[in-house]
C-alpha cells in the first residue's frame, strides 16, 4: 500500500514545493514556478473531486437523485480551489430584466435550460463549479469518457458526450438530450465555442449551433452565462497566474417556444451579441476597457454606477452560495 500513498501524496508535495521556490526565484523563474505550483494543484483538485463524484454519483442515483451529482461535485471544486489556489469566479447581479425576465441568481434556477458559456482556458471548469445548476450535466468530447475518475464520474452523472467528428453520432447524442430535458427536466450546460479562445482581451469565438438547435428541439429557454476576461488571472500563453476575483453574469433566459430549426441561425446571433456585449462591459467594470466602448444594450447604462460603486467600496464581497 506504500506506493498508493505515494502517489496521493506526491502532487500535493510538488505542488507546495513549487510554490515554495516561487518565493525564492528571481521574478520570470518565480512566475513559471508560480504557474506551474497553479497547474499541479489544479490538476490534483480536479482528480479528486472527480474521485469524490464518481462515489457520489453511485449514491445519489441509488437514491433518485443521480441529477445532483454535477451541482454537488461543482461546489466541492469550487471552494477547494478558493481554497488552496486562491481563485474565484463570483456571480454578480447585473439587474438585468429583458420580457419580465430577470438575470443573475434567478436566471440559473431556469429549468430546464440549455446553459451555454463563454469559453477562454482550461479554468472554465471552476467556472462550472461556481454557477452549475441543479438538475444540470454538461456535454464533453466523447474521449473524456475514458480518462481515469473524471471520465467515470461524467459518465455516471449523465454527461452528454459528443463525437463531433461523426454528425450521425453527434445529432444522436443532441436527440437523447433533448428526450431527456423534456422527460427529466435535466439542463444541458454547452460551451457554444466549441474550443478555448485563450484570449487577451473580450472577445468570442464564433458559435457552433448545436447548442440552439437542441434548445429548439427541447423547446426549453437559452440562459447566456458570460465570464469576465481573466487574463490578468491565468494567461496560459504567457504562463502567468495571479490569484483572484472573476466576475461572472447570468443574463436574462432567451425563451425558444414556438421556435423551428429555420430560427437556430437567428438564435445564435441574438445570443452571441448579447454575450459579446456583456463580455465588453465586464471589461469596462473589471477597469480593463482595452478601447472598447461601452455597448448600448440594456443594462449598459448603470455601468458608470457600478464603476463608481467599486472605487468607493472596493472589492466585491465573496458570495456564499
Amino acid at each position: 500500500m506504500s506506493w498508493l500513498l505515494y502517489a496521493v501524496a506526491a502532487p500535493p508535495v510538488l505542488a507546495f514545493t513549487l510554490y515554495a521556490l516561487s518565493k525564492m526565484l528571481p521574478r520570470r523563474y518565480a512566475q513559471l514556478a508560480q504557474f506551474a505550483a497553479f497547474f499541479v494543484a489544479s490538476m490534483v483538485l480536479m482528480c479528486y473531486s472527480a474521485l469524490y463524484g464518481v462515489f457520489a454519483s453511485i449514491v445519489l442515483r441509488a437514491v433518485g437523485y443521480g441529477g445532483l451529482s454535477q451541482w454537488t461535485v461543482g461546489k466541492v471544486f469550487k471552494w477547494s480551489m478558493w481554497w488552496c489556489t486562491g481563485v474565484f469566479f463570483e456571480v454578480i447581479e447585473s439587474g438585468r430584466i429583458e420580457g419580465g425576465r430577470r438575470g443573475g441568481e434567478d436566471a440559473l434556477k431556469t429549468r430546464p435550460a440549455v446553459f451555454v458559456g463563454n469559453h477562454q482556458t482550461e479554468l472554465d471548469v471552476l467556472l462550472l463549479g461556481t454557477i452549475f445548476p441543479q438538475y444540470c450535466s454538461v456535454t464533453a468530447k466523447s474521449s473524456l469518457k475514458w480518462t481515469p475518475f473524471l471520465g467515470w464520474f461524467m459518465t455516471l452523472s449523465k454527461s452528454v458526450f459528443i463525437d463531433r467528428a461523426n454528425r450521425a453520432t453527434a445529432r444522436a447524442a443532441f436527440d437523447g438530450a433533448a428526450k431527456v430535458m423534456q422527460n427529466e427536466r435535466q439542463s444541458v450546460f454547452i460551451f457554444p465555442e466549441g474550443t478555448r479562445s485563450y484570449a487577451s482581451t473580450p472577445e468570442l469565438l464564433p458559435f457552433k449551433k448545436g447548442a440552439f438547435h437542441l434548445a429548439i428541439q427541447a423547446q426549453v429557454p437559452i440562459v447566456p452565462i458570460v465570464a469576465a476576461n481573466y487574463n490578468h488571472v491565468l494567461n496560459v500563453k504567457e504562463k502567468r497566474y495571479t490569484p483572484g476575483v472573476i466576475s461572472v453574469s447570468v443574463l436574462p433566459a432567451i425563451p425558444t417556444k414556438g421556435l423551428t430549426a429555420a430560427d437556430a441561425d437567428a438564435l445564435t446571433t441574438k445570443t452571441r451579441d448579447a454575450m459579446m456585449d456583456e463580455l465588453i462591459r465586464l471589461s469596462h467594470l473589471n477597469g480593463e476597457g482595452n478601447g472598447m466602448p461601452l455597448p448600448r444594450t440594456s443594462g449598459a447604462e448603470r455601468t458608470p454606477d457600478e464603476l463608481r460603486k467599486r472605487t468607493v467600496g472596493g472589492s466585491t464581497t465573496l458570495k456564499s452560495s
